[in-house]
């Protein structure tokens, strides 16, 4: 039956085109006039610069053309403002920091940047020109809208590695980005247990490897540090934090942050952060001269968390020195960013908020891949963001695809478009299969149900020919159209999965969303057989769509077997894709399809369709909405990362889909067990609670074991009568 299939497949696959005349240039330019005609690329050039011009700049200009002294040659002329190489065309710069101007004339370039920065970035957009050794006739006025872009590694989970670092920091030079901000959750000498150490050799000599590539791309290395976990507000501590930074310093780092985001206690004080920033300001940065102003991620970081009345925000605004940014998400912790928020946190903090975007990072939907456009972004938010940070996905390669959206939306607020950035990324990233990297894409952008209630669009060139075939077979009709189109959707997706997977280029990229592009070429098979279930019952082949059936049934099994091999991370393990539109399709043809057949021959089928009964229960707004996971037996609540604020009576737990035998529990919320305010429950009814008798291991662990009835539901309440805080590591209950 597969080889069957994948022949179909080829048959039916319309090959991939894709060219473009028009040289891409991203970030899209403030100002472009292009001119009739173009030159050929010059075989050799003359550069005229100042002794002192910027040197990244020469060496890129260097690495594009093949370089003489012969005054016959093509002529590039190369400066900042106020050097006697581009002093003619001064009033044609941008007044503004990192802006240029760049002329390609008939016999001659011209690249004049405001300062070093601008004209860095002069020579990367005509480095974009250069298209199959021609030059197009142009002159361009370009400049960014917000002083700091770029992207701040603050995921949870694996962090990544040197070369996925390197690569990423040579990618924002391509794309001017100048800022990448070092702040891995789970680095212990950014965070706890070591912030306060020195790094080990070997990570210490990458950070400086770091700083050099940086340096190299015009990129802002900033190192920050989180002590918000266990600092004392103390002089020892105090002290400790300096000693930090100068160690830091003498790495070659000369931008720094301080994070206290997702932290609960003593530690959440707005005077004593304000105060502690403020010494570092005072006493480290400013004397220093070379630092840049520091960056401080606030423990109200978002709309939804903070409480204005209590003063948090307030005071960091009035009591921060004014140089220090602010960072927030916006109104929620995963959130789209708009004018009235923005208005809202500016008021608030006294400056412009340094946006910390929490896309395309999947740190709480680890399961997924998110690969679609970085739309949300107001674009009349010009002059209101001090800074714009994308945190990225663990998988730093796909992450670009994101990041690319995010610098053209920050360097040209007003005239972004998401879906155009978007497509000019997949050309990018993947130039060359970039229509099966397309189709891959599409059908992996949305985040699934999660605690945060985020969710992106998929398929949505898919979705209309969806329904319209769901319709059809579900009045039970037939729709020529709208079979041959679902087909001819699956058989797409089949064949750019076997692209993909075959694929020699960029093998980051395909190495990083492997287990997904496995799950992707199996779901595709099962849609393109699924379709062939409704002719089986109108021929009245029996036969047939028993073969059918059955091999759909294998494709799912193995599918549920790849979850259960990759991805096996502790939060949200397992591999899912397509799973706004493609997945619920294939479910409902085969629900229809299995309820024909069970009429027409009088047999019951083995359900293909994948349902977990049991749910979230919970009257905690914060987390009412996490996802609930059903594997063999085990029912687990999918784990938060940030606080979880509970209030008196508040509760969390799971409530099953009906009375059953719960053999084991196990709850951890980050703390040494279950404190004093809280106790663990169960119930039949929801009315009458018994507490539940465990113990709790050297890891925080609480477990018990049977309960002694059937219950339905199982929760950890809030006994006090204060709002306390806590995590959700884990709440996972194991039943008959």
């Amino acid at each position: 039956m597969k080889s069957r299939l994948l022949t179909l497949v080829f048959a039916m696959f319309t090959a991939f085109a894709f060219a473009s005349d028009y040289p891409i240039i991203n970030p899209k330019p403030q100002s472009i006039k292009m001119n009739e005609g173009a030159i050929d690329k010059p075989s050799k050039v003359r550069i005229l610069a100042s002794k002192k011009a910027d040197k990244q700049s020469i060496s890129l200009l260097e690495s594009l053309f093949e370089t003489s002294d012969n005054k016959k040659d093509f002529t590039i002329l190369i400066g900042k403002k106020g050097d006697k190489e581009v002093r003619k065309y001064s009033k044609l710069i941008p007044n503004h920091p990192e802006g240029y101007w760049l002329s390609v004339e008939a016999d001659k370039i011209i690249i004049a940047g405001y300062d070093y920065r601008g004209t860095y970035y002069g020579v990367q957009t005509l480095k974009q020109l250069i298209n199959a050794d021609q030059l197009a006739l142009c002159q361009i006025s370009d400049y960014p809208n917000i002083s700091a872009r770029g992207v701040v590694e603050g995921f949870y989970g694996e962090p990544w590695s040197f070369e996925n670092r390197m690569s990423q920091i040579n990618f924002y030079g391509d794309n001017k980005l100048n800022t990448y901000i070092y702040g891995p959750k789970d680095d212990p000498y950014h965070r706890s247990p070591h912030w306060r150490d020195p790094y080990p050799t070997k990570e210490a000599e990458e950070i400086k490897k770091y700083v050099e590539a940086a340096n190299s791309n015009h990129v802002d290395f900033v190192w920050a540090i989180h002590p918000g976990m266990d600092i004392k507000w103390n002089t020892e501590d105090r002290d400790a934090m300096m000693n930090k930074l100068s160690l830091m310093y003498d790495l070659g780092i000369r931008a720094f942050a301080v994070f206290f985001d997702d932290i609960s206690g003593e530690q959440v004080n707005a005077d004593k952060q304000a105060e502690l920033l403020n010494y570092i300001d005072d006493n480290f940065v400013k004397p220093k001269k070379d630092v840049l102003p520091l960056i401080l991620c606030p423990t109200e970081y978002n709309k939804s968390w903070s409480n204005i009345e209590k003063g948090y925000l307030p005071t960091l605004g009035e009591k921060l020195n004014p140089s220090i940014h602010i960072m927030w998400t916006g109104d929620r912790v995963i959130s789209d960013i708009d004018v009235e928020g923005l208005e809202w946190i500016n008021k608030h903090i006294k400056r412009n908020a340094y946006i910390w975007w929490n896309f395309p990072v999947s740190d709480y939907v680890r399961d997924h891949m998110l690969l679609g456009p970085s739309y949300g972004l107001d674009t009349k938010a010009d002059g209101m963001m001090s800074g714009f940070m994308s945190n990225p996905m663990e998988h730093a390669e796909a992450s670009k695809i994101a990041i690319y959206g995010v610098a053209d939306y920050s360097w040209n607020i007003a005239d972004y478009k998401s879906m155009e950035a978007w497509e000019r990324a997949l050309k990018q990233v993947m130039p060359n299969n970039y229509e099966a990297l397309r189709t891959f894409a599409i059908h992996n952008s949305d985040l699934g149900p999660n605690g945060h209630g985020y969710r992106r669009d998929e398929s949505w060139e898919f979705k209309d020919t969806a329904n319209k075939y769901i319709t059809a077979i579900s009045n039970n009709q037939e729709s020529d159209k709208a079979t041959a189109d679902v087909r001819k959707e699956f058989s797409d997706m089949l064949f750019s999965a076997s692209i993909l997977q075959n694929s020699k280029e960029n093998l980051p990229l395909i190495e990083e969303v492997s287990p997904w592009l496995k799950q992707f070429r199996l779901i595709s098979e099962a849609g393109l057989a699924s379709t062939y279930l409704q002719d089986a019952l109108n021929n009245d082949d029996k036969s047939k769509f028993t073969s059918l059936y059955n091999h759909i049934k294998d494709i799912k099994q193995e599918m549920f077997d790849n979850s259960n091999i990759y991805n096996l991370n502790p939060y949200q393990p397992g591999v899912k894709t397509a799973t706004l539109v493609v997945e619920p399709l294939i479910d409902s043809t085969l629900v229809l399809m299995a309820n024909r057949y069970e009429s027409m021959y009088n047999e019951k089928l083995e359900s293909l369709t994948d349902y977990n009964p049991h749910t979230m229960y919970s009257n905690i707004n914060q987390i009412k909405d996490q996802p609930v996971r059903f594997f063999r037996k085990n029912i687990s609540i999918s784990p938060l990362l940030e606080v979880v604020k509970v209030p008196a009576n508040g509760y969390f737990g799971i409530a099953l889909a009906e009375e059953l035998q719960v053999t084991n529990t196990k709850v951890n919320i980050g703390t040494e067990g279950i404190p004093e305010w809280a106790a663990i429950e169960y119930s039949t009814d929801g009315d009458i609670w018994t507490e539940y008798e465990g113990k709790t291991n050297d890891k925080g662990d609480w477990t018990a074991g049977k309960t002694d009835d059937k219950v339905k539901y199982i929760r950890l309440v809030n006994k006090s009568d204060k709002e306390q805080e806590c995590y959700l590591r884990a709440f996972e209950t194991r039943v008959n």
